[in-house]
């Protein structure tokens, strides 16, 4: 701890985030007194306190992490990342036909929300000194970001695997790639995708949830699939649509009087934010997570050390990945698919990680280590 320069420390960063903490903590109360939690019982907030409080100390352990421990170590936090990952199928907990989740006392680890992190920072150690200027430069950093999204798939969760391409491709355009390499690189991906569906390794339920998602961009679509494959779609668009511009009021929308909207307190909390406070709440809400992940991108862009700047502007991506498509499924523009929405959602493997990955950005922020990186004052 004596190495962190506390003065230098982003605190408007971490006060934007306990701001976006605070408004879960509001939402997930209001939940609890809704009338569908009276009736059945739920509780969400109790049990997110008490995660909270269980992962919150990760934040620290995050912040006193130094540089060079970090760069020398990526490569053993990257494989115990693996490790858990190929655990899943031994000893996880099966749920609704998948397995993604090992059971501990206090909360279901999901080890693929820490993989996440693992690739940043392997990412991060290897494009330390690598500029992606040959197709060899290539190889290693696409391995890093393939096996484990090909563990994840195995689970199966093609969603959250999905989550690892804009972080990486984000990561390789700030190490330097040509914009039309990674056009290019994102072609063979959608090829690749293609070829996996016509030789028959996507799975059903996922060309479901792509054949719902595109019947639904019309209204009678949508209507028509209301009680069928289109049923959590559905509800969370209605209930978007019911907030207008000031919205229903706390705990008074139809997903939380109902309880009919899926995964409320978690993969579709917005869409109850946006309900129950309207287009200008949801916009205001949607402002803070953009000054939080412009706050790390410009804190990244101010850093000397190469795999310091990587890593935090890694996890800069990362909330912006989840942002964006946790958003963009509740209101209908991506498929259905599982993703917590950080800092707001219920759920203590994303708390853990979104702590861990705070800390991290924080620390190696204010950490400031001597860096002879060539390119040490160069910004994205």
């Amino acid at each position: 701890m004596r190495h962190v320069r506390w003065f230098e420390v982003d605190w408007h960063v971490l006060v934007i985030a306990l701001a976006l903490m605070a408004v879960g903590l509001v939402f997930l109360d209001a939940m609890d007194g809704s009338l569908s939690n009276q009736v059945h019982g739920d509780a969400f907030l109790r049990p997110h306190l008490q995660k909270v409080l269980l992962t919150s100390p990760l934040l620290l352990v995050g912040m006193c992490l130094r540089p060079s421990w970090l760069r020398r170590h990526a490569g053993l936090l990257y494989s115990a990342t693996l490790v858990l990952l190929c655990l899943v199928p031994i000893i996880g907990d099966e749920r609704n036909h998948a397995r993604r989740w090992i059971q501990l006392p206090k909360f279901d680890l999901q080890p693929s929300e820490l993989a996440k992190l693992g690739v940043i920072l392997m990412l991060a150690k290897l494009l330390h000194r690598n500029r992606l200027r040959d197709v060899g430069d290539w190889i290693r950093p696409i391995l890093v970001a393939v096996v484990p999204m090909g563990l994840v798939v195995l689970q199966p969760d093609l969603g959250t695997a999905l989550t690892i391409v804009p972080v990486a491709f984000g990561m390789f355009y700030l190490a330097g790639a040509r914009a039309r390499t990674l056009f290019g690189l994102g072609v063979v991906i959608v090829f690749a995708g293609f070829l996996a569906d016509q030789a028959g390794l996507v799975r059903g339920y996922q060309l479901k949830r792509v054949d719902t998602w595109l019947s639904s961009w019309e209204p009678d679509g949508l209507i028509a699939q209301r009680n069928r494959l289109g049923f959590h779609v559905y509800h969370a668009r209605t209930g978007i649509g019911n907030g207008g511009m000031l919205g229903a009021g706390l705990g008074e929308g139809i997903a939380n009087e109902t309880g009919y909207l899926p995964e409320r307190d978690s993969d579709s909390i917005f869409a109850v934010v946006a309900e129950e406070s309207g287009f200008f709440g949801a916009t205001a809400l949607l402002v803070l997570y953009l000054v939080l992940v412009v706050s790390l991108m410009v804190s990244a862009a101010g850093l000397r050390d190469r795999f310091a700047r990587l890593v935090v502007g890694g996890v800069g991506l990362y909330f912006a990945a989840h942002v964006f498509i946790n958003v963009s499924v509740n209101i209908g523009m991506l498929p259905m698919t599982g993703l917590t929405l950080p800092l707001l959602s219920t759920g203590g493997s994303s708390l853990l990680t979104t702590f861990l990955a705070l800390g991290l950005a924080l620390g190696l922020a204010s950490h400031h280590e001597l860096s002879l990186d060539r390119d040490a004052f160069r910004t994205f």
